[in-house]
């Protein structure tokens, strides 16, 4: 019998994606993988959309629902009456999914590692109960987990040190120096997220091995620090193993961006995707178009509809009116050189067009590896979460993108867009840039092959992980 590996990605298509991928690399070592996951408590159909989609394309993968468990999770308020944060809803949630994730691992013939995503941290009780070796497949870059596993040790005693920092310098083993306001706004704006934060980046040591989706040679410092065992104060730091970069495949090449494509010249056109969940407000997608307008560039430009001040993070958004959101004039005068899709473009297909030429991204670790991995400069807009951080990971660190300056304000100027968009097209720094993303592009193919250390790494993983299985039947 085949052994059998239960993974469970939790919550959001940025979740889920590379774990899909985590998924298909146990297949092709020979393990069977069934994938356990959670129907968000609002219906988003990014989220169902992204698992159609990795059922149709992944038939060896067993996919399985769990039923929502009574009583049902959480409210969406504290007991005064305030909104809870949306991180402490969803730990809150996938807590309420512990014993629905337990009947299930009872009920299959046979279990020898559950590996979970990082926000399922009540999960490990569940693999302690069954006597489970558990890892953690990270969604995020070695950069981030070196951050994270060091936050319990250095603002346990004082939450709210962290907001007082402002604007000053912070320092985490492996990363470069960064300011303290671009910590992810969970830990740095609301104290019970924070509270749950740490807790869930201390339990993480608790596990048997941490997988992470990214390559050696792009983050060496950090897997450095987390190696030494830098990052974790009092304990050991469970060992980490970069088996990426695991990015998807794609899929759609009959999207009508893609024939738009066909008919440009070569590495021509920028293109501005920011996530599943990146929105911006009317005001910052006239000024986006604005500068395109007067950057003379080719570009393909996703736009979402602006979130409403009533809808809550994830809900289900309208399709996009561009004729009102787009200035007056713009997709006429722009129609011979410039695309503007609505809602979703199959971003992994158009960023390995040929006629591609640079990514305007809100730095999620997903998008930003897809990236790295066509060969793109990167220029860093971020939103959200820990897209901050990397953009400083991307800049500082890795040197394979540039800033998009005013991110942090009301609105990136259309100036700033117009000068960015020309300069990574057309200037020397822009093609210097190219060039260091084609090397990383190069890093990464190698780090994948046979031999590569990626490949290794997985291969040292499997053997870790079939030890810690022997020893769990021992105890």
């Amino acid at each position: 019998m085949k052994k059998t590996v239960v993974l469970y990605p939790g919550l959001g298509v940025g979740h889920l994606v590379p774990m899909v991928e985590v998924a298909k690399l146990f297949l092709k070592h020979g393990l069977a993988v069934t994938m356990a996951f959670v129907e968000p408590q609002v219906k988003s159909t990014d989220f169902s959309a992204a698992v159609a989609r990795a059922r149709a394309s992944n038939p060896s993968v067993a996919f399985h629902v769990l039923p929502t468990p009574t009583p049902p999770p959480p409210a969406d308020a504290n007991t005064d009456g305030a909104p809870r944060h949306h991180v402490v809803k969803v730990i809150q949630s996938l807590a309420a999914m512990n014993a629905p994730l337990r009947d299930f691992l009872r009920s299959l013939p046979s279990v020898h590692a559950l590996v979970l995503d990082m926000f399922c941290v009540d999960a490990l009780d569940v693999a302690a109960e069954l006597k489970l070796p558990v890892y953690y497949s990270f969604a995020s870059g070695a950069g981030d987990l070196a951050i994270f596993l060091n936050l319990p040790s250095k603002f346990a005693s004082n939450t709210a040190k962290v907001k007082e920092l402002g604007d000053s310098i912070v320092t985490f083993p492996g990363v470069p120096p960064f300011k303290a306001s671009e910590l992810p706004s969970e830990v740095i704006g609301d104290g019970e997220a924070f509270m749950y934060l740490l807790r869930m980046f201390e339990r993480m040591t608790e596990a048997n091995g941490i997988l992470i989706n990214s390559l050696e040679s792009l983050e060496k410092p950090a897997v450095t620090a987390l190696n030494d065992g830098l990052c974790v104060t009092g304990r050991a730091t469970p060992p980490v193993y970069c088996i990426g970069p695991l990015v998807s495949g794609g899929g759609d090449k009959e999207h009508d961006c893609l024939r738009w494509l066909d008919a440009q010249p070569d590495q021509s056109v920028v293109f501005l995707s920011f996530g599943s969940l990146g929105t911006f407000s009317s005001k910052q997608l006239e000024e986006i178009a604005l500068g395109l307008d007067k950057s003379g560039e080719r570009f393909l430009w996703v736009v979402r509809s602006p979130r409403s001040p009533d809808q809550k993070h994830g809900d289900p958004l309208p399709e996009p009116d561009l004729d009102a959101l787009m200035p007056e004039g713009f997709l006429e005068r722009t129609k011979d050189r410039g695309l503007v899709v609505k809602s979703w473009a199959p971003q992994v297909d158009v960023l390995r067009h040929r006629a591609t030429g640079a990514f305007m991204t809100h730095c999620g670790w997903n998008s930003t590896l897809e990236g790295i991995t066509a060969g793109l400069p990167l220029l860093c807009w971020p939103l959200y979460a820990e897209q901050r951080v990397n953009k400083v990971h991307i800049v500082d660190g890795m040197k394979l993108g540039v800033e998009m300056r005013g991110y942090n304000e009301e609105v990136v100027k259309a100036e700033e867009v117009e000068e960015k968009v020309r300069w990574v097209m057309a200037s020397e720094g822009g093609k210097a840039l190219r060039e260091r993303v084609t090397a990383a592009k190069d890093a990464a193919a190698d780090a994948l092959k046979e031999g590569g250390s990626s490949y290794l790494a997985f291969d040292q993983f499997l053997n870790d992980m079939g030890t810690s299985m022997v020893a769990t039947v021992q105890n």
